[in-house]
């Protein structure tokens, strides 16, 4: 056999993983648009580099400012669109649901966390996710499903796995990647006029050398938009996904860790994985793809064709790891 790997180990890795990850975002952007304004622009003028740098410096700061704000929107009421999305409503705290209340509570000591708030999702499938900007305003979101059909000891482990997200600050991590589809998607969408109009097939496939200084300059500034715009489809379609995907399932591994330290019960998280995974749509969900990856499975029906495209890693890697950490003596 090889070598059981600890959940420090676990979350050490996966930590270092997502910073490494979540640089790549800026960056990647800034590369792409550099390498699309060079391609427009190599083929529109002779010395064109400094054409490219100051389109550069011209249109990142139109991208980035746009984002930044709609990030800081989204840090405010974020947790309230992804609990929307969810159509979940918080449990009232009666008797019926008193034990659900102690389970939370008592998992949120053993964690070092404040109580979050308990929302409930009306859906016979197995499926939780947390938000909130912060651990003083967290929430967890459980779905009827998963409250009826786990033991306590199982529903603990999924439970402990939200507030490790919580205590990670994966939550926010997870509102400002889902703010960053909506915004780049966004901007894509407000910039796809340009290719209904004439200057798009002319600038796209004839050069603009010859012309007056006012000429020059509307074309300058076409060519400024027509960058941005292609820099928003590639990234938003291709770059951002896989880069959002590799995020999100590194965070489930360092979640699977922190809940199994949590409880001590390791084996309590595989088994209600084994669980959640036979049955973990819900259907209110099927609309808001973003949030996927809040979840701590995913709840649709579709699958990808490729492992490179989910969400999630595959859950008998995850039960794996689970297991591997049951079989030390010391969590």
């Amino acid at each position: 056999m090889g070598k059981s790997i600890t959940a420090f180990e676990h979350i050490q890795s996966n930590n270092f993983k997502t910073i490494l990850l979540i640089l790549l975002f800026p960056c990647s952007l800034i590369a792409l648009f550099y390498v699309v304004c060079f391609f427009i622009y190599m083929g529109q003028y002779q010395n064109a580099l400094p054409m490219i740098n100051k389109t550069v410096l011209q249109g990142m700061p139109i991208i980035i400012g746009i984002a930044l704000i709609w990030m800081f929107i989204t840090s405010l009421w974020g947790d309230k669109m992804m609990l929307g999305f969810a159509g979940a409503k918080q449990l009232q705290k009666t008797d019926e649901n008193r034990h659900i209340y102690l389970l939370v509570e008592n998992t949120a000591l053993m964690a070092g966390l404040p109580t979050p708030k308990i929302y409930v999702i009306d859906d016979d499938s197995l499926n939780a996710f947390a938000t909130g900007y912060s651990p003083k305003k967290a929430s967890i979101a459980l779905t009827t499903g998963i409250i009826k059909k786990l033991s306590p000891l199982e529903l603990q482990g999924v439970i402990a796995h939200e507030l490790a997200h919580i205590g990670n600050r994966d939550i926010r991590l997870n509102m400002m990647l889902i703010a960053g589809v909506g915004i780049f998607g966004l901007l894509a969408d407000g910039f796809s006029p340009l290719r209904r109009t004439p200057e798009f097939t002319r600038k796209s496939g004839i050069s603009v050398k010859t012309g007056t200084s006012s000429s020059k300059n509307k074309d300058n500034g076409f060519l400024l938009l027509l960058a941005i715009f292609i820099t928003l489809m590639i990234f938003h379609h291709i770059i951002e996904p896989l880069l959002l995907l590799a995020v999100s399932r590194t965070r489930e591994f360092a979640a699977d860790a922190t809940g199994a330290m949590i409880t001590h019960h390791p084996q309590a998280l595989a088994d209600a994985l084994k669980k959640i995974s036979k049955d973990s749509t819900v259907e209110v969900l099927e609309n808001h793809k973003n949030m996927a990856q809040a979840c701590i499975y995913a709840p649709f029906n579709s699958k990808p064709l490729f492992s490179l495209f989910s969400t999630h890693p595959s859950v008998e890697d995850r039960i794996k790891r689970l297991e591997q950490m049951a079989g030390n003596a010391i969590i």
